[in-house]
């Protein structure tokens, strides 16, 4: 079969070639790299990663192909895949299907043979940029004119466009090896009960979606917790009628200084409900409590980040994925930084001295891994337990 080439074109120019093993089409999105050696799937189906196309940095991507338990979404909403080389025939027990199949289906543009080393040095260097993949032309000044169109990362929400339709409640546990994911039901969010069988029942819990993952559900059911996912619009005053023992800010792409709405609403709701956040979700609430954000020369996004604890001074290998961070000079007298990264010390997580809440701008539910802060979704509990 004859081989379809692709190519991309980032807005400073740099034009690199590659083979199709996706979709036929053309893509724009802001080009990142992921230093995961595994977790591709969950990678895809990160609603995070939304209008981004992504290039791994690991060489090889597609040996274990994709099943339907991994995944963090139902759907895929990278905008496009970058790797070194692409195996089309999976080897592992549990795969279903190639990852080339399963992006060719849900119509991702992807490329293999992209010198990604090469690809990943530049944009460390110069930044993480803008960026078109085309299989269907090589033309740069056509290409350069619709990446031209496209708006930067910078300034744009895209919570709207990941957000969940209406409220649902999550019922599903983690996932256990030949037993799959387990069940645990707890009563529905807003049911009338007493003190004694509050404290009996699980915790009931408000997830904000901002563009959840799936695994951070999964996490809170298995601490204990009944829990609600709610849209983005929903009010800090809808959320107070429900008389929740916690709320939760989740992950979510884009730049979360334009997430005005949300912004607002946390505001409200601090000091009323315990808070949970992670990712976007920290940086919203960062944002609330009157800090400010900025954006990251490339990123943090991978299974390698080295994280502090700064309570207890204990080091956490972390899974990342995020453009911005909280300013930590804007969070004088408003917050407390609890985590710091030990590559660039930028600020992983904050906490208050007065009201409950706390976040972390890393994702303790990773899937595949690491797991080592898992210890957060207890921490969450005991201080829903308190309040």
């Amino acid at each position: 079969m004859k081989e379809k080439i692709g190519f991309l074109l980032l807005e400073d120019g740099t034009f690199l070639q590659g083979v199709s093993f996706g979709a036929e089409g053309e893509s724009i999105g802001e080009v990142v790299f992921n230093t995961s050696m595994t977790g591709y799937q969950e990678i895809l189906h990160d609603p995070s990663y939304k209008a981004q196309i992504v290039t791994m940095t690991y060489p090889e991507i597609g040996n274990y192909g994709v099943n339907a338990e991994d995944i963090e979404s139902p759907k895929v909403h990278v905008a496009g895949f970058l790797v070194k080389r692409y195996h089309p025939t999976p080897s592992n027990f549990r795969s279903q299907k190639s990852l080339g199949a399963y992006l060719k289906e849900r119509r991702i543009v992807a490329l293999q043979g992209i010198d990604t080393r090469a690809l990943t040095r530049h944009l460390r260097d110069r930044g993480a940029q803008m960026g078109i993949l085309s299989t269907i032309t090589n033309d740069k000044k056509k290409l350069r004119q619709r990446l031209r169109e496209e708006p930067p990362m910078e300034g744009r929400n895209l919570v709207g466009e990941v957000t969940c339709s209406k409220p649902y409640h999550w019922t599903e546990g983690v996932w256990r090896l030949g037993e799959g994911y387990r069940k645990n039901v707890g009563a529905s969010l807003g049911a009338p009960h007493s003190r004694r069988a509050q404290r009996a029942a699980p915790l009931r819990v408000i997830a904000y979606d901002l563009g959840i993952k799936q695994n951070i559900l999964r996490n809170l059911v298995a601490a204990g917790c009944d829990v609600t996912v709610v849209p983005s619009k929903t009010t800090a005053e809808e959320i107070l009628a429900k008389k929740p023992d916690g709320l939760f800010l989740s992950n979510g792409p884009g730049d979360p200084a334009a997430v005005t709405d949300v912004i607002q609403n946390t505001k409200k709701l601090i000091g009323k409900v315990p808070i949970f956040g992670i990712c976007l979700g920290h940086q919203i609430l960062a944002l609330a409590l009157g800090g400010k954000t900025y954006k990251l020369k490339f990123g943090h996004r991978g299974a390698n980040q080295p994280v502090m604890d700064l309570t207890t001074s204990k080091v956490e290998i972390t899974t990342q994925n995020h453009g911005f961070a909280v300013d930590a000079n804007s969070l004088k007298k408003k917050a407390v930084v609890t985590h710091i990264n030990l590559n660039d010390k930028t600020v992983e997580g904050l906490a208050h001295k007065k009201f409950p809440l706390f976040s972390v701008q890393y994702h303790p539910e990773s899937s595949p891994g690491p797991h080592d802060s898992h210890y957060l979704f207890k921490r969450f509990v005991d201080m829903m337990k308190r309040a």
